[in-house]
């Protein structure tokens, strides 16, 4: 044993002592370090979107919410006919009405026009009919109504699968802003108008719980970060 009471051992004593201290300082902070990089890193913040005031009439009640996609003229037709399936097979099987749910048809690409209401199909049905490839399903010749409007005098259906008897159950459409220019320009180059005129006149003649907005797709994205599952309707 050594004996600390001698002044040089005692030196040499407190000197390993130092000199251990040290080394396993040293080794606890590279140990630290070490810890350090292997550690996972913190979670980031969690997303969530942006709420934009303009879309806050997509709040609408409801249990459930679903947006219907239609970018064709067949598309149009098929995201009626697939919402109302969708309404009825909810109160049929689970016995929730259409107004429990929060549903909205987006009309945009070449099933934008049939977002316009009668008094610019009798205005610019022809022009349109032409644009589109379609004719009124009862005359079989130009639409000078909206096509998926009932024929002017017939008896309202509550089960069709028609604009009024879909927004009668609380349905919601968005109707493509930036595809309402488009077709703006074509009726003006076809009737001598001015463009800003015909897309202001389009705009002021929304068929019922139409909303204008900027972008059809814009709305489909808006839509689905609102919690709306989507469907595409062709």
């Amino acid at each position: 044993m050594t004996d600390i009471t001698n002044p040089v051992a005692r030196r040499a004593f407190v000197t390993g002592l130092g000199v251990g201290a040290a080394a396993l300082s040293a080794g606890l902070a590279s140990r630290a370090t070490a810890e350090e990089k292997t550690a996972p890193a913190a979670s980031a913040p969690h997303w969530q979107p942006a709420m934009d005031a303009q879309d806050d009439w997509m709040e609408l009640p409801g249990r459930h919410r679903l947006v219907f996609d239609a970018i064709s003229p067949k598309g149009a037709g098929g995201a009626l006919t697939f919402t109302r399936n969708y309404l009825d097979a909810n109160k049929d099987g689970y016995g929730i009405e259409p107004t429990d749910l929060a549903t909205i048809v987006v009309l945009r690409a070449s099933a934008t026009a049939f977002g316009y209401n009668d008094a610019i199909w009798a205005k610019y049905g022809t022009i349109m009919g032409t644009m589109l490839e379609v004719t009124d399903p009862d005359t079989k010749k130009a639409p000078l109504r909206n096509p998926h409007n009932p024929a002017p005098g017939a008896k309202p259906d509550p089960d069709a699968a028609d604009i009024p008897a879909l927004v009668a159950r609380g349905v919601h459409f968005a109707i493509c802003g930036a595809a309402t220019h488009h077709v703006a320009g074509t009726l003006a180059k076809k009737t001598g108008g001015k463009a800003a005129g015909i897309y202001a006149e389009l705009a002021a003649n929304l068929i019922p719980n139409a909303h204008l907005v900027p972008a059809g797709i814009v709305a489909v994205n808006r839509a689905q970060e609102r919690g709306y599952a989507f469907s595409y309707a062709g």
